[in-house]
């Protein structure tokens, strides 16, 4: 895998934040992004475009290199090569501000990861409040608005350990929303649910689809990504190895891995 180059000063790429939005382009693109722990190679030179409003699902196996993608978006992880483009901003050059890129960026990872101190009010203002340092009047407005439309509203005050699991990733839904994201990245938001929960989740996630959020999700589940998702994505040793539309991909995959793959899910 080649090093990583170092990078030149670019006039079109701010150092603070995005400059003007060109709405046909895509929202997300990533190019030739690798990524190695050691001697393991996680992704091997990704090339991926989200359009705006569009629902793309991750599918793939164990270790295939889902979350790490994700990770290497929200910059919890640094890429090896290749750059990462939100909305005209080359997010993997060093000189932009990290806080600035992830408020543009909304994630939902497996857990919760709820402040159990806070009330559910205090967990989805706390980003319109810190991060973009918007009036407390505000940002509970907007945090409260968020969990109406989440069906929330009434346990507004409540402490996250008096909510269902199913109800608190509701709420963190609603709290990576809360910035007004031009993104939205869900890393397996059900695996941690009693089955019995995992419907309401995904109504939600097919509700936001309805009203137009850009969603990046990687998921296991696969009917909904068939039902939902405007394209999935297979990944395969940290390669696209076959994306396409869900009608396409569930019902005649082109390549051997992804027939391989989806096989284990058929009836």
């Amino acid at each position: 895998m080649s090093a990583r180059a170092p990078r030149t000063p670019r006039r079109d790429v701010p150092a603070g934040g995005a400059g003007p939005v060109d709405e046909t382009a895509p929202v997300l693109r990533l190019e030739g992004v690798r990524k190695a722990f050691g001697s393991t190679t996680v992704l091997d030179g990704v090339d991926l475009d989200v359009a705006r409003d569009e629902v793309v699902a991750l599918i793939g196996a164990s270790g295939s290199g889902k979350s790490t993608l994700l990770r290497t978006v929200n910059l919890l992880e640094t890429v090896d090569d290749g750059r990462i483009v939100l909305d005209g901003l080359d997010v993997t050059d060093p000189r932009v501000r990290v806080d600035a890129v992830r408020a543009r960026i909304g994630v939902v990872f497996q857990h919760f990861n709820l402040f159990p101190h806070l009330t559910v009010l205090d967990n989805v203002a706390l980003a319109s409040r810190h991060v973009l340092r918007r009036p407390r009047a505000e940002a509970e407005a907007r945090a409260l608005e968020l969990l109406d439309r989440v069906g929330l509203g009434d346990k507004a005050g409540a402490y996250p350990d008096r909510l269902s699991g199913g109800q608190q990733q509701r709420v963190a839904i609603a709290r990576a929303l809360a910035p007004r994201p031009a993104v939205l990245l869900l890393d397996e938001i059900t695996s941690a649910l009693d089955p019995e929960l995992v419907g309401e989740v995904l109504d939600l996630v097919r509700t936001l689809k309805e009203v137009g959020t850009t969603i990046l999700m990687a998921t296991h589940e696969m009917a909904f990504a068939r039902d939902v998702a405007d394209r999935v994505v297979f990944l395969d040793a940290g390669r696209v190895a076959e994306q396409g539309p869900p009608a396409q991909l569930f019902t005649a995959p082109r390549t051997d891995r992804a027939r391989e793959f989806l096989a284990r899910f058929s009836s």
